[in-house]
């Protein structure tokens, strides 16, 4: 038999959208990670796991296993990325019931780019 683990109320939720997956991962307040999975884990394989159905699933399934383990009840929403499971994620989480106390885009920008090609000398 499994131990219950330590209620928390309060979350945070990272969702990583590349345009091959989406990973979801579930911490509390300080990091430590409590639950996790990814489109692929839910599942899915190859171009599928790009869809914004497998994020929504994957996103699902963490959540439940988050609120049956913690019994968590709030949520802060990171989002990274550029993939198209951004949107279904966060459409996952507002239907699950749990409370969003803040949404952020932590996509990281380049503030200068990559160093340009040589001048040409003809």
């Amino acid at each position: 038999m499994q131990a219950k683990r330590k209620e928390i109320d309060k979350g945070k939720i990272y969702i990583s959208a590349s345009f091959n997956n989406t990973l979801v991962t579930v911490t509390d307040l300080e990091g430590r990670t409590l639950v996790w999975g990814s489109s692929g884990s839910s599942g899915f394989k190859g171009t599928r796991k790009a869809t914004p159905y497998a994020a929504t699933t994957a996103v699902e399934k963490v959540l439940n296993k988050a609120k049956e383990d913690y019994n968590l009840k709030e949520l802060e929403v990171y989002v990274k990325g550029p993939g198209v499971g951004r949107d279904a994620a966060l459409r996952a989480i507002r239907s699950s019931g749990l409370r969003i106390s803040l949404i952020a885009d932590i996509t990281p920008l380049p503030h200068n780019g990559p160093r340009p090609k040589k001048k040409r000398r003809v």
